[in-house]
C-alpha cells in the first residue's frame, strides 16, 4: 500500500512539474543577444511560440539578412531548450537553460563538434514593431506590400526600392525592421510578379519598374500622411540603379541611398560579374577571346546584337577551350530591355543629397563605378553627396575572408551605422 502512494505522490509531483512548464506563459516570447567570438559579433533573436502540436522556435539575425526563418527539433523539457537550425552548409544545434525567472536563456551553440557559449534574454514584448499591409494598383497590376510602423516615430518615412531577380519583399526584411527600431517609418513591397503581387517581369524596362516603385511611394506617403519631403529611398544594385531616376521624377523626396551601384549599363555590370567568375576557370591567354564572345552574348540579350551575328560568333568559338565555360541561353528568349539601363544620365541631373555605398570585395559591378558615380554628380553640380568605400564588403555588403567565424556571414560592421548617420544627418537640414 505504501508503495503504491509513494508511486501516486510522484506521479503527481510528475504531472504538477510538467504542467507548471506547459502552463507557464512567460516562457514563450522573444530572447535577444549578442554572440560573440574573438573579433566576430553578431545580434541574435529568436521567438518561441507554441501551437497545438507544440513549442515552434524562429530565428532572426539581422546582420544576416535572417528574419524569422524556421528552425527544426524543438525541445522543452524543464528548464532546457534545444533546437536546431540549419543552413546549405551546416547545422547549427543551440542548447540552453532558462535561469530561474524565465527571462534568460544561457546556452551553447554547437557547429562541427565545436561549442561555443552565448545569453539571450527576454524582451518586453511591449517594444514589438507592428505592421500593415497595403495594396496598389500600377501599371495594370496590383501590388503588395508592408508598412512598418515604429514604437516611437521620428516622423520620417524610409521606402525600399525593389531590386532585380524575383525575390519577393522578404529579401529586405531583416534590413527594414532595422531601421524601424530606428524611429523610421518602412515600407517595403513585392514588386510585379513575386510574392502576392500580379504581373510579370518578362520584357520590362527600367523605367516601368520605376514607375512602379514611384506608385508605391506615393501610396506609402497618403497612407501614412508622411509627406514626401520627409521621405528617403534606398536601393541596392538594380534597385541603387533606379535611385537617381526616381529622384529626378519625385523631386520632393528627402534623399536617396545608391549602394552597389554599377557606374555603367546593366548590362557591361552582368558581363563584368560574369567574366569575374569565369575568369579562375579560363586560361590567361584566353580571356579576351572568351570576353569578346560573352560580351556579344549579352549585347544580343539587350537587343543590341541579331541572333543570325551571334550564331556566327559562337559558331567559330564554339571548339574553342573556354567555350565550354561560358554562359550561352537558349538564343530564342525575348530580348531583355532592361540591360541597357545606365544610372550615369541621371545621376548627371541629380541635386538630391544622395549617399553612394560601395565595397572593395565587389566583383558584380566594375571597380571604378564609385568614381564614375561621383563624376557624374560633379557634373551635375551636387554639393549634397556622400561617396563611402567600406573596405573587404562585397556585393550584398557582407564581409570577404575576414572573419574570426566563418560559419555566418557578417554584414560590415560600418554599413547600418554609414546608412543610420547619413540619414540623421539629412533630417536634420532643411
Amino acid at each position: 500500500m505504501n508503495r503504491i502512494y509513494t508511486f501516486f505522490a510522484l506521479f503527481c509531483i510528475l504531472l504538477l512539474s510538467c504542467n507548471t512548464l506547459d502552463n507557464n506563459n512567460n516562457i514563450e516570447g522573444t530572447y535577444s543577444g549578442v554572440f560573440k567570438h574573438e573579433s566576430f559579433q553578431i545580434d541574435l533573436r529568436i521567438d518561441l511560440e507554441s501551437d497545438s502540436l507544440g513549442y515552434n522556435v524562429f530565428f532572426t539575425s539581422l546582420e544576416q539578412n535572417a528574419l524569422r526563418i524556421p528552425t527544426k527539433n524543438v525541445s522543452v523539457i524543464n528548464d532546457s531548450l534545444k533546437f536546431t537550425l540549419q543552413s546549405d552548409f551546416y547545422t547549427y544545434v543551440f542548447n540552453s537553460k532558462y535561469d530561474a525567472s524565465f527571462n534568460t536563456l544561457q546556452g551553447v551553440l554547437t557547429i562541427d563538434s565545436k561549442d561555443y557559449p552565448y545569453s539571450l534574454d527576454k524582451v518586453d514584448s511591449k517594444n514589438q514593431i507592428k505592421t500593415k499591409d497595403i495594396s496598389f494598383e500600377s501599371n495594370g497590376n496590383t501590388l503588395s506590400g508592408t508598412i512598418w510602423l515604429p514604437n516611437t516615430s521620428n516622423g520620417k518615412g524610409l521606402f525600399f526600392v525593389t531590386s532585380s531577380g524575383m525575390n519577393d519583399r522578404s529579401s529586405s526584411r531583416a534590413e527594414v525592421q532595422y531601421f524601424s527600431k530606428k524611429g523610421f517609418t518602412v515600407y517595403h513591397y513585392d514588386k510585379r510578379g513575386t510574392g502576392k503581387s500580379t504581373g510579370s517581369m518578362d520584357n520590362v524596362s527600367i523605367e516601368d519598374l520605376a514607375i512602379d516603385d514611384i506608385t508605391a511611394i506615393q501610396q506609402f506617403s497618403k497612407a501614412t500622411k508622411i509627406p514626401l519631403e520627409q521621405i528617403s529611398i534606398i536601393g541596392s544594385s538594380q534597385g541603387g540603379a533606379k535611385i537617381p531616376l526616381i529622384l529626378n521624377i519625385l523631386t520632393n523626396l528627402k534623399s536617396g541611398i545608391s549602394i552597389s551601384t554599377p557606374g555603367c549599363s546593366l548590362l557591361e555590370s552582368d558581363l563584368n560579374f560574369m567574366m569575374n567568375t569565369l575568369k579562375n576557370q579560363i586560361k590567361k591567354d584566353d580571356l579576351t577571346a572568351a570576353t569578346l564572345v560573352q560580351t556579344a552574348v549579352f549585347e544580343y540579350l539587350g537587343g543590341g546584337l541579331s541572333k543570325v551575328k551571334l550564331e556566327i560568333i559562337l559558331k567559330e568559338n564554339k571548339n574553342k577551350e573556354f567555350y565550354q565555360y561560358l554562359w550561352i541561353p537558349e538564343l530564342a528568349e525575348d530580348v531583355q530591355v532592361c540591360l541597357s539601363y545606365s544610372s550615369i544620365p541621371y545621376f548627371e541631373k541629380l541635386l538630391h543629397p544622395i549617399l553612394i555605398i560601395q565595397g572593395t570585395a565587389d566583383i558584380v559591378i566594375p571597380k571604378d563605378s564609385n568614381l564614375k558615380i561621383e563624376d557624374a554628380l560633379n557634373k551635375a553640380g551636387n554639393t549634397k553627396s556622400k561617396l563611402i568605400v567600406l573596405e573587404n564588403a562585397n556585393h550584398s555588403m557582407t564581409l570577404e575572408n575576414v572573419s574570426d567565424f566563418p560559419y555566418w556571414s557578417m554584414l560590415h560592421p560600418n554599413y547600418f551605422n554609414t546608412i543610420e548617420e547619413w540619414l540623421n544627418t539629412i533630417s536634420n537640414k532643411k
